[in-house]
């Protein structure tokens, strides 16, 4: 039986897999990855690095890695203990739910997206004090170190780093931001107080009120960390513990996964047309789905029990057997009327020697955020408010059209996409891993998933593997190039699937466990060339 195509077969023949015996670190930029392995060496634990590489990704991948915006953490302990460390943007109080329409009711064409109106209030920051402070063993200044220094003296800008920054600066220049290292340093000496209540504040909300924006000083010192239990589902006898709401990631995950699980997908192979099919459809009712019935839990019930019951996958799976495609128009969220992120996010994986993991996504949404600094600040801010519903019906900057559930309100977090997931089998740890992409983020995740656990691929390999998404709207199939074959393409045009090839998108970071001998696997996704995955 082949399983892998030609194209893919290529490709992995000439990835460079990364394994070490003890430790691994797998992040969109070798700088940061390099921050997080010296951590790990120096004695820190994986909380440890993922503070020092969090910090340092705000210094040398600016356009996703922040202090300006917000994410989520998942952590697994060496004993099986975890914890979902929700640090997401908040709605500023002066927000509503119709602050970007117009006198007809219309959305404001960029209104949520660029300047001052479309940043919430970010959490990063306050994330990762929280982490340290209850998980880590070195101190703040220890873990910021790295940060500050590539701020302040500077780092050699490469051929590498020219996807990500545009042409300034030019390869070869080292760029230093000595603002950036002044607010860092801030941080370092003074922790979230400096950020949330001290001068970091000041400076945004007045540069904020400068240029009507409605941040208030209040916003910052009112905002919080949540935590909680991560959301677990069963496939193929892996534990997946992944991202529950207000992030949609772990949810949609899991609805899709139990949906394709009873079928052959390794018999048939890789990117098979009938597997292509019947993991587009799961997908095609899942996310319609997820753009009805999640939202932040703190405003929203949201019924993830019902959407995981293995009734309701068996349901979908009826409907998909039921004819060769369901088109979009067709499909409604499968539960009845409710009662009620771009390649601009990062994530990274890391595994200690102990056995504790960690899997992070942040972002700041559209690339560069808001497109704003505030100041002397340093840093770009988000422009987050565009993940909420601006207006029921109306696709997002991601193409998301989403519900009424994810309405505007002040405090409230935005429905995210992120899925920061963790593997277990039998209680050992077998995967870590996630991806930026905005509403791509769950396929991405699952697909990389899907070829590690699956189809056997190495880390470096299933991070790198062509990937395929759909998500309900629009009404298409889209694929990077190699990643269907002419046949495949051939057979699922026959059965009536709208197929779009998109340029490649996502920047996955994983660690696969073998299961055997315990060594560690890392992969970076070569779709962003300066990144790297480091281990000892």
């Amino acid at each position: 039986m082949k399983i892998l195509t030609a194209a893919l077969s290529l490709a992995i023949a000439v990835a460079r897999n990364v394994t070490a015996p003890h430790a691994m670190v797998a992040t969109a930029q070798h700088l940061a990855t390099q921050a997080g392995i010296d951590v790990l060496r120096a004695g820190g634990n994986a909380v440890d690095a993922a503070v020092a590489v969090g910090y340092a990704l705000a210094v040398v991948d600016p356009c996703c890695g922040n202090i300006g915006g917000g994410g989520f953490m998942l952590v697994r302990l060496h004993d099986g203990r975890e914890r979902f460390i929700d640090f997401r943007e908040r709605a500023p109080l002066r927000a509503t739910r119709t602050m970007y329409l117009d006198a007809r009711g219309n959305v404001r064409k960029d209104a949520s997206t660029k300047g001052w109106l479309s940043i919430a209030v970010p959490g990063t920051v306050a994330g990762l004090e929280r982490a340290r402070a209850e998980f880590g063993t070195l101190s703040r200044g220890r873990l910021m170190a790295p940060a500050i220094a590539l701020a302040r003296d500077g780092f050699l800008y490469t051929a590498a780093d020219v996807p990500a920054f545009g042409n300034f600066p030019r390869a070869g220049d080292r760029w230093r931001q000595p603002q950036l290292a002044a607010t860092l340093a801030l941080i370092a000496r003074d922790g979230s107080e400096a950020f949330y209540r001290g001068p970091i504040a000041r400076g945004i909300v007045a540069a904020s009120d400068a240029h009507g924006g409605i941040l208030t000083l209040q916003d910052f010192s009112d905002y919080r960390v949540e935590e909680s239990a991560p959301l677990h589902c069963r496939f193929h006898g892996y534990d997946i513990a992944s991202a529950p709401p207000p992030s949609s990631g772990g949810a949609t995950l899991c609805e899709i996964l139990n949906v394709i699980a009873p079928y052959p997908l390794r018999q048939w192979g890789w990117h098979d047309e009938r597997a292509i099919h019947v993991v587009t459809e799961a997908e095609r009712f899942a996310y319609a789905d997820r753009n009805a019935y999640l939202g932040d839990p703190d405003f929203v019930r949201n019924p993830v029990a019902a959407l995981l019951a293995p009734a309701y996958a068996a349901e979908i799976r009826r409907r998909i057997e039921a004819k060769p495609v369901t088109p979009s128009a067709e499909v409604s969220p499968g539960l009845g009327a409710p009662s009620n992120e771009g390649a601009e996010t990062t994530d990274y994986s890391i595994v200690d020697r102990w056995g504790n993991a960690v899997a992070v996504t942040y972002t700041i949404n559209d690339a560069y955020g808001a497109g704003v600094i505030a100041g002397d600040t340093g840093f770009f801010l988000n422009d987050e408010m565009d993940d909420f519903t601006s207006k029921p019906g109306v696709p997002n900057l991601y193409g998301l059209v989403q519900g009424a559930r994810n309405a505007i309100a002040p405090q409230k977090r935005p429905l995210s996409s992120m899925a920061p997931t963790i593997v277990t089998r039998n209680g050992a740890l077998r995967m870590v891993t996630g991806s930026p992409g905005g509403s791509r983020i769950i396929t991405i995740v699952l697909e990389t998933m899907l070829d590690a656990l699956i189809y056997g691929m190495t880390a470096q390999a299933a991070v790198d593997a062509p990937r395929t998404h759909m998500q309900w709207l629009p009404d298409a199939l889209e694929y990077e190039p190699h990643a269907l074959s002419a046949n495949a393409l051939q057979r699922l045009r026959a059965i009536g699937y709208t197929l779009q090839m998109r340029e490649t998108w996502g920047s996955a970071q994983a660690i696969v466990v073998d299961p055997v001998t315990g060594s560690l696997q890392g992969g970076s996704d070569r779709r962003t060339p300066a990144g790297a995955a480091l281990g000892y």
